[in-house]
């Protein structure tokens, strides 16, 4: 098959010096453009803020340190253990997680000195329906484990924090594989923030509201178990709000951008381009207005017999400022772009599986594909401008450089009819793999979606029949991170 002649990492021998030279000038001049371009909207753009429920809530953790009165060390074998500087660095760094991750993390002022206080303590956060708790173990023996176990057992999802030094295996292991549960025995409070960020991250997919534009109803409603709200707007809304949304000085804007900082157009206009964003100022307006956190839409249903643009290239530029946006009606993958955007602040692409069976890859292949794939505060990759497989919508086209480790994650939904072998499933599965990026595959003259990123997993599957569809590739080796996940929230997970 061949390969795309911008691809990052190697020069293909099929490419002439000649062509290969006016690439890598081009590319050169784009990162010269780069510094000055960074941080910098396109002249007259409008700036783009969730205005859901989701962005506006504070996600409650209740937290508690675990020891004995009296002077403090550990209890056999860590006498010399210095508690009360350990309780100071970790308020400290309790203080700087609830800063950075905006949420409420209400410190109990006093540990927890027996059993007793323990249970008080959680019957408290109970009624007050938090988020979730974070319990720091600073003993070993006495209440401190049976304290633990009654938080899992408490219905909250609970993180539990314990220093080296304040347990053994024979104490974290009669909790480390329930359900609802994260255990970082580790002194580096990282973790623990990243139990945190867990705990942010599901309250805030069940506080958020997902505008789904298809159908001809209107109407609310919510996806299980997750929580996240949907509200369900007629596809003629987007079709209306285009036909009356002139190309303006913003759009024009928007598309010399695009133009700019591509390194290489292929075929697609700038009026080809100028429409396809105007899609994306359409889907703006219509999430403010309706107060929502993400979008997605029966995009093919809804404007495939018209002439109105695919918002491929609308849901790209969302995805590049952290807004979640799935194709194709998708809740699942709504689900998942939330979950990774909230979890490793970068976006993920959508794509259709692939098996690539000479090559012994999957291809993630689809037309929308975010260009910030390093994170939302990174500079944008490579990309090219070019029509998608429709041949009708410009859009952007990144080089995912070869060497790099991606993570695949799919949400599938309770009771969704899903494309693998085993249809139906009774609670919410997560396929989770991971792997390294081969081939950017040239589509021309390849068949199928213009992003095709080609990656070999570190699994051997059947690739002809890797589980979901719509899975997200996404930046970075997270395989634990999302393991974790699904332990804390009750997912099963399909390492694939």
């Amino acid at each position: 098959m061949k390969t795309d002649d911008a691809s990052v990492g190697f020069v293909p021998s099929d490419v002439s010096r000649r062509v290969f030279l006016r690439l890598t000038s081009r590319t050169a001049l784009a990162a010269l453009l780069w510094p000055a371009l960074e941080g910098e909207a396109a002249a007259g753009e409008a700036a783009l803020r969730p205005t859901g429920p989701g962005a506006r809530y504070v996600p409650r953790v209740k937290a508690a340190f675990v020891r004995r009165k009296g002077d403090y060390g550990i209890l056999w074998p860590g006498a010399i253990y210095d508690g009360e500087a350990a309780m100071r660095q970790y308020r400290r760094e309790m203080e700087a997680a609830e800063k950075s991750l905006g949420m409420k993390i209400d410190l109990r002022a006093e540990p927890l000195y027996s059993l007793e206080e323990a249970q008080g303590w959680l019957a408290a956060a109970r009624e007050e329906g938090v988020d979730g708790l974070l319990v720091v173990v600073m003993d070993r023996q006495q209440h401190a484990w049976p304290t633990v176990g009654k938080a899992v057992e408490s219905g909250l999802p609970t993180v539990v924090f314990s220093p080296v030094g304040t347990s053994f295996t024979t104490n974290t292991v009669t909790v480390a594989e329930k359900p609802g549960v994260f255990v970082a025995s580790t002194s580096d409070f990282r973790q623990a923030r990243y139990g945190l960020k867990m705990l942010r991250a599901a309250a805030k997919l069940r506080e958020m509201r997902c505008l789904v534009i298809k159908g001809s109803q209107r109407q609310d409603t919510r996806v299980e178990p997750f929580g996240t709200q949907l509200r369900y707007v007629p596809a003629q809304t987007f079709l209306e709000e285009y036909q009356k949304t002139p190309v303006d000085k913003e759009i024009q804007g928007l598309a010399r951008d695009y133009l700019r900082r591509a390194v290489k157009i292929m075929g697609a206009t700038r009026e080809d381009l100028e429409n396809g964003i105007k899609s994306y100022v359409v889907a703006r307006r219509l999430l403010e207005r309706e107060e929502c956190d993400g979008i997605t839409m029966d995009c093919l249903g809804a404007l495939g017999k018209t002439k109105v643009s695919l918002p491929c290239i609308a849901w790209s530029k969302m995805l590049d400022v952290g807004i979640p946006a799935a194709c194709e009606a998708d809740l699942g993958a709504m689900v998942t772009h939330a979950l990774v955007q909230l979890l490793f602040d970068r976006p993920g692409f959508q794509q259709d599986p692939v098996a690539e069976t000479a090559r012994e890859c999957l291809i993630g292949a689809h037309c929308s594909c975010p260009t910030r794939l390093r994170g939302f505060d990174q500079k944008p990759e490579r990309y090219a401008i070019m029509h998608h497989h429709g041949a009708r919508d410009a859009v952007p086209r990144p080089y995912w450089p070869v060497g790099q480790r991606v993570t695949i994650a799919d949400v599938v939904l309770p009771q969704k009819q899903e494309y693998t072998r085993d249809m139906i499933v009774a609670r919410p599965r997560m396929v989770i793999g991971t792997g390294t990026v081969v081939d950017n595959v040239a589509v021309p003259p390849a068949g199928g979606c213009v992003v095709s990123v080609m990656v070999k997993l570190d699994t051997q599957p059947n690739l002809l029949t890797y589980p979901g569809f719509h899975q997200l590739f996404f930046y970075g080796d997270f395989r634990k991170e999302l393991l974790a996940y699904c332990q804390l929230f009750n997912i099963e997970p399909l390492v694939a």
